[in-house]
């Protein structure tokens, strides 16, 4: 049976108490070093900065934390290194609720990303994988077993892609739910990837490289032909996708429609993390029967209330946090 679109909030957010389903997520682990600055430095140009922080992070990690935090039962698959940043990144997840049991030491730093946050809450990042460049086909297929007793499974790029396409494509064989994330973007995504997964997620410019579409500084995004993008996409190999715009929210792409998710206003602290608290509470919404439609709503709620903490797990709600804010 076909669910009902809903907009309310007390309705979106009602659906908190469904999250119960199982997600698997393969991909990174990373440890955020973080300073705030008033604004984001030109190329060649120094600023000054506040106090260092580092926060738990990785796209991979994230996604799984904010599932867990509303509620799914999250098991993350990945690689740390032998450092103090190994223990600290596993004992945020395990505080989240994520089962890090699948996940093996390396002999190599562990991931690390370095991030500067401006004044308006915009962000830069550069990474360095680190241990995440162990997770390897070796490790899927020797983890098979555990990665597949879920009902979903989510991806990103911050991982090997031989590893990424070798997962989607033994949880597409098991009858999960692929989720694919196409960030840090690959302008071409290799045909196997694509022919495993069930669900793109991707931001408005890389949906534009990826699909070769004409995009201005001030493209509005409101006014763009979604329908014919819907198509081209299902061209590409992706009936289904997920479209974040930022401020102006998301497009859900579906069986040649496009519905439109309006964002959830919030005075924005750092944006960091928050497309990934977007993409772990639409895995937690499929996995638990939840529509993309609604998963994507409840996703708006969620990914607003990141935004106005600081870092990426560390400003994660629980669903009890997430109601209060918005109710």
């Amino acid at each position: 049976m076909k669910q009902q679109h809903i907009t309310e909030p007390s309705e979106v957010l009602a659906l908190l108490d469904q999250i119960t389903g199982s997600i698997a997520v393969v991909g990174s682990m990373n440890a955020d070093y973080t300073v705030t600055t008033e604004r984001l430095p030109l190329p060649g140009e120094t600023v000054n900065g506040g106090q260092l922080e580092i926060l738990p992070g990785g796209k991979s990690a994230n996604q799984a934390s904010a599932a867990a935090r509303i509620g799914a039962q999250v098991r993350l698959f990945g690689a740390v290194g032998q450092d103090s940043n190994a223990d600290f990144l596993l004992g945020q997840l395990t505080d989240a609720g994520v089962d890090v049991s699948q996940v093996k030491t390396v002999p190599a730093p562990s991931g690390t990303t370095v991030i500067t946050v401006d004044a308006n809450g915009e962000n830069t990042i550069v990474y360095s994988p680190g241990s995440n460049a162990h997770v390897s086909s070796e490790y899927i297929q020797e983890s098979s077993k555990a990665l597949t007793q879920a009902k979903t499974l989510g991806l990103c790029l911050e991982s090997p892609i031989e590893a990424v396409t070798m997962a989607a494509q033994q949880a597409h064989d098991a009858g999960l739910t692929v989720l694919v994330n196409n960030s840090p973007f690959q302008p071409t995504l290799p045909q196997e990837l694509i022919d495993a997964s069930d669900i793109l997620l991707v931001n408005e410019h890389e949906m534009s490289q990826l699909l070769n579409l004409n995009e201005s500084k001030d493209s509005n995004w409101m006014e763009a032909d979604w329908q014919h993008i819907a198509a081209q996409m299902a061209d590409y190999g992706f009936t289904k996708a997920v479209v974040t715009l930022g401020s102006e929210g998301s497009m859900i792409l579906e069986d040649g429609q496009a519905e439109h998710i309006l964002p959830v206003p919030v005075q924005a602290v750092d944006t960091t993390g928050c497309g990934d608290a977007f993409m772990g509470t639409i895995l937690a919404g499929l996995s638990s029967g939840i529509s993309l439609v609604n998963s994507a709503q409840l996703a708006s709620y969620v990914s607003a209330y990141a935004a106005t903490g600081r870092g990426a797990q560390a400003s994660y709600g629980s669903a009890q946090q997430i109601r209060e804010r918005f109710l």
